[in-house]
């Protein structure tokens, strides 16, 4: 992608996520809005990475500019969450444009996609096929909601797993 391509998409997205209701706006429909106005399709794998990054960019920009004084463990889990991104500091994507969130094992992940205009969050099985890594039917991917509760829940899931275990 071209260095004046890539300053052009920037701008654009900035732009749409500064005029926008942040508590309305997806990237999803920052992508679609920066598309119509660039009259480029961001759809495209490479480009809706790029979308993702700068998205991703400005959020954390302003997370920062709001609270101008950091905690200490707000701090600590910051550095903590780098650590995670790999080296650098960098995201790691898979072959769709999707964030990884996690490797669980060798064949499974975390990732956080867009599928049909919502953001799933899927935890699946991959297999390699001509050097890609692709996702099998085995797994589950959860809307917002579904995560929600999913993760509202975890507290009695764990009280459910140490008494299952303790009648072992």
């Amino acid at each position: 992608m071209e260095t004046e391509t890539k300053e052009k998409i920037e701008k654009t997205v900035r732009e749409i996520l500064s005029e926008s209701d942040m508590t309305e706006m997806t990237e999803f429909k920052v992508r679609n809005l920066a598309s119509e106005r660039l009259g480029i399709n961001l759809s495209e794998k490479p480009l809706k990475a790029y979308v993702r990054l700068v998205v991703d960019s400005f959020l954390e920009e302003q997370k920062s500019k709001e609270s101008e004084q950091p905690e200490k463990e707000e701090e600590d889990e910051e550095v903590e969450d780098r650590s995670k991104e790999g080296p650098k500091g960098n995201k790691e994507f898979d072959d769709d444009g999707d964030l990884i969130i996690c490797r669980l094992s060798d064949k499974r992940r975390v990732t956080i996609q867009e599928f049909r205009g919502k953001t799933l969050v899927s935890i699946r099985e991959y297999y390699k096929k001509d050097g890609k890594e692709l996702p099998t039917s085995k797994g589950i991917s959860l809307t917002d909601g579904q995560w929600s509760t999913f993760k509202e829940n975890i507290p009695d899931i764990e009280k459910a797993v140490k008494k299952m275990e303790s009648r072992v």
